[in-house]
């Protein structure tokens, strides 16, 4: 009996001196060499990619999620007043899944989503009509091309609808890219420049100079940061 109690004894105190050391090294000792390391050799990606306003030095956002750029509601309380972009930044990708308004360290992060409809959605004899069917994928690319097209028409610079690149009337898969490609940031430059009254050209140098190629050379696809574009935008208006 007493050997019984005794091993009993020994090997909950085992058990609990493993439970006690895993706990600090697994608990404390890893997560703080793991930070440490991680602070030491990537501190602007541990910290979240975060993306400063030049002139304030304060966080706006993250280069890995995407803002939208629209305009204060008439009334911020009523949920079905449509959100109108504001004309005068860059606009990124449609998304429901966007945290809200430009420059603005205050943004509110939504849920996070894509429309789980597929690419024919609407689609009669596989092209997207445009008496498409209310709520299908279709009516919305049609939907979003027309307030493209219209948007960015400016006097003397008519938009037509085969210009309208793929991501400026889709959103991606996790709703929060931060990108568009360089087709879509072109394609508002006129738009831009007169908006905030900025000759042509130097807002195209502005997405030049924003545009990042393919990764290593040949991954992925070259694109554009819209906050990062927008944050020059910013600066350049000012200066």
């Amino acid at each position: 009996m007493n050997n019984s109690v005794r091993n009993t004894a020994r090997l909950l105190g085992a058990g609990l001196r493993a439970l006690l050391v895993l706990t600090v090294l697994c608990g404390i000792v890893y997560p703080l060499a793991v930070t440490g390391i991680a602070q030491a050799l990537f501190e602007d990606k541990a910290d979240g990619s975060e993306i400063k306003d030049r002139s304030s030095g304060q966080v706006v956002g993250s280069s890995l999620i995407g803002q939208t750029y629209n305009l204060p509601k008439h009334d911020p309380d009523d949920a079905e007043e449509a959100a109108k972009p504001d004309l005068k930044w860059f606009q990124p990708r449609p998304s429901n899944g966007l945290g809200s308004n430009s420059v603005n360290t205050r943004y509110t992060l939504l849920l996070s989503g894509a429309t789980n409809r597929s690419a024919d959605n609407g689609a009669v004899h596989g092209r997207c009509a445009e008496d498409a069917e209310e709520g299908t994928l279709c009516a919305q690319v049609i939907a979003a091309r027309d307030a493209v097209v219209a948007d960015n028409s400016t006097t003397g610079h008519r938009v037509e609808p085969e210009d309208v690149p793929a991501d400026a009337v889709t959103s991606s898969g996790s709703g929060l890219d931060p990108h568009i490609s360089p087709a879509y940031a072109e394609l508002q430059v006129h738009r831009v420049a007169e908006r905030n009254k900025l000759d042509v050209e130097r807002v195209e140098k502005l997405v030049a100079d924003h545009t990042t190629g393919r990764t290593l050379g040949f991954m992925g696809e070259p694109r554009v940061d819209v906050l990062e574009l927008n944050i020059a935008l910013k600066a350049l208006t000012r200066s």
